[in-house]
């Protein structure tokens, strides 16, 4: 029986084996910000023959909520009679006048909850305060939203709403691919937004832009195992869909979560960090729900963005640059004192780059800012 390295070992060699037959150099994109932080964290990303690219996608949800987005909840957790619940990594991120961390250093009541329930509890217990929850991520977490919206429905909470910010993975990468300046030759898709959606959601990137689409695990041996199979199909010039996660991902997806989807929200427009407005890439609340919806019930509205003057962020979960090409990087911005949200979450890539790379590639290209990666 192999052992883990034995196992790595043989991957690696079939990787450098494949990347000698590449026409050229090519760019693969870890669209899941977990994939990023493990890749890092294991040295993955430091094994990569050097024509094989690896590249961060917009699958931070804290990195792609636009910062205008973070206003309004700074705002709505000003406001006396409400009570502001979100989930941990939300609340350093900066907008235009400060952090929910800020805010609540102010006097501003922002809660960190650990599921939506919590806040629907909170809110049956407090019912002279109007708990708002803070709705962000993909797919992964949008079933939970919806489960809270549909709880506080049967228990007819005057007092309880989300503002909604839940993103969809798919439209990102038909905009990544659009985008001509972005040169993208493959997708390492994510796991748990794929456990949501099923790997067939993918078929349409495969054949409709002819760009390969891999699923994988969480492990340094399944992340490698991914970037392999992108490689193969490079060098073989035959674009494929490939789910190497069955045990967890299935072609479908998990119906119960998608119906809880479908049966509270609706495809809308949304603001992403860097990408701009795009359509139906968001969740809006269906009618019969809009009474939960916060941005109705408290008039708010978003305002435009205006990102830390220096930050890159926006370019990086584009695949644009890496951290480290960022001018405020492991000096001005690190995660003590950090300034973008890639920085801030814990899935951010460039907080996998200073934990994890940031003396890699001191060593490889000198301070760091001044990392020349091909394109």
């Amino acid at each position: 029986m192999t052992t883990p390295r034995e196992q790595m070992d043989a991957l690696l060699g079939w990787l450098v084996e494949t990347a000698a037959r590449l026409s050229g150099p090519v760019c693969f994109m870890e669209v899941c910000g977990t994939h990023t932080v493990n890749a890092c964290r294991s040295g993955v990303h430091s094994l990569m023959p050097e024509n094989v690219r690896l590249v961060s996608g917009p699958g931070c949800p804290v990195c792609v909520t636009a910062q205008r987005y973070i206003d309004a909840l700074i705002e709505l957790g000003r406001r006396e009679e409400v009570v502001l619940a979100t989930y941990g990594d939300m609340i350093r991120v900066a907008g235009a006048g400060g952090s929910l961390e800020l805010a609540r250093s102010e006097g501003a009541e922002v809660r960190v909850v650990t599921s939506t329930l919590e806040a629907v509890e909170m809110a049956r217990n407090e019912p002279a305060r109007q708990v708002v929850f803070a709705a962000v991520g993909f797919e992964t977490t949008a079933p939970a939203t919806a489960a809270a919206v549909l709880a506080a429905q049967k228990l007819n909470l005057d007092n309880f709403t989300i503002l909604p910010c839940h993103k969809l993975v798919i439209p990102a990468m038909r905009t990544l691919l659009a985008d001509p300046e972005i040169n993208i030759d493959g997708f390492l898709c994510p796991g748990h937004v794929s456990v949501i959606i099923g790997a067939e959601a993918y078929r349409e990137v495969v054949e409709q832009y002819g760009k390969g689409c891999v699923i994988a695990g969480f492990e340094p041996l399944q992340i490698m195992d991914g970037v392999l199979h992108l490689a193969q199909q490079a060098a073989a010039g035959e674009p494929k869909l490939e789910n190497l996660y069955p045990e967890v991902v299935s072609d479908e997806g998990n119906p119960r979560a998608r119906a809880l989807i479908e049966q509270v929200f609706v495809p809308g427009d949304a603001a992403w960090r860097a990408l701009g407005v795009m359509k139906g890439s968001g969740l809006d609340l269906k009618p019969e729900y809009a009474r939960f919806d916060a941005f109705r019930r408290f008039g708010i509205s978003m305002g435009e963005d205006h990102d830390p003057p220096g930050c890159r962020c926006g370019e990086v979960i584009t695949g644009r640059i890496t951290p480290e090409q960022c001018g405020l990087f492991g000096s001005t911005c690190t995660p003590v004192y950090p300034i973008g949200p890639c920085m801030v979450s814990s899935e951010g890539s460039c907080q996998a780059w200073f934990k994890y790379r940031r003396n890699e590639m001191k060593r490889k290209n000198g301070p760091a800012g001044h990392c020349e990666v091909p394109t």
